[in-house]
């Protein structure tokens, strides 16, 4: 089931699962997009169905203005919001809580997660930016070896922020267990060859299951 959802300063879309699991899952979008995004409905609606209470939902540089980019000295406040919105699904969720989104988003909650670690149990990175487009010197991972918590990547091969070989290569400094899904084919957007079933799997083999 979908419903609005909207607490705290939060907005944005609440699955709630038919047999809940008692975890929950955040998610959140990239630079261009919002919770709309039809690679975060997708996800959300495949981890609901897996027993996962799911919230997509807008970071606050989209909730103050629709359409733009964000501006980097804002940051930071995107990063509260991706606070706001595991404190808001704690409150519905007795297990844990994982937490990810689409290149900007992701890379702002896997910031957050190496800043404040206790805040969530797992990451799912789709599309991490590693880079700028044809900039491959400006890495965005001096933060990895701070990562505590088990992290998934999802990943296109023709991802232009950042080669599979390149990802690998940087997932190599984070201290916790990573796992490396690639999405064959598919650019930055994730829009081709997605596999949900794999992307479950993976979590699960990676996060999901209790002790881990």
């Amino acid at each position: 089931m979908e419903e609005p959802f909207e607490s705290d300063g939060v907005c944005g879309t609440l699955h709630r699962p038919h047999t809940p699991s008692g975890d929950a899952l955040i998610l959140t979008h990239g630079a261009g997009s919002n919770a709309q995004a039809p690679v975060l409905a997708s996800v959300a609606r495949a981890f609901a169905a897996a027993g996962c209470l799911v919230l997509r939902y807008d970071l606050p540089f989209r909730l103050e203005r629709p359409k733009g980019p964000p501006f980097p000295a804002h940051a930071a406040r995107d990063r509260e919001g991706i606070a706001r919105a595991a404190e808001a699904v704690r409150r519905l969720a007795p297990g844990r809580v994982f937490a990810g989104g689409h290149s900007y988003g992701g890379r702002q909650t896997a910031m957050l997660a190496a800043e404040r670690p206790a805040l969530m149990a797992g990451l799912l990175l789709l599309s991490y930016p590693l880079h700028p487009p044809s900039q491959p010197l400006r890495m965005r991972t001096a933060f990895f070896p701070e990562l505590r918590i088990p992290a998934l990547f999802v990943h296109g091969t023709a991802d232009p922020f950042g080669s599979l070989a390149q990802l690998r290569q940087a997932m190599a400094s984070i201290p916790a267990p990573t796992s490396l899904l690639p999405v064959e084919g598919a650019g930055h957007d994730l829009k081709r060859g997605l596999d949900l079933p794999a992307i479950l799997e993976r979590f699960r083999a990676l996060v999901w299951y209790p002790g881990n």
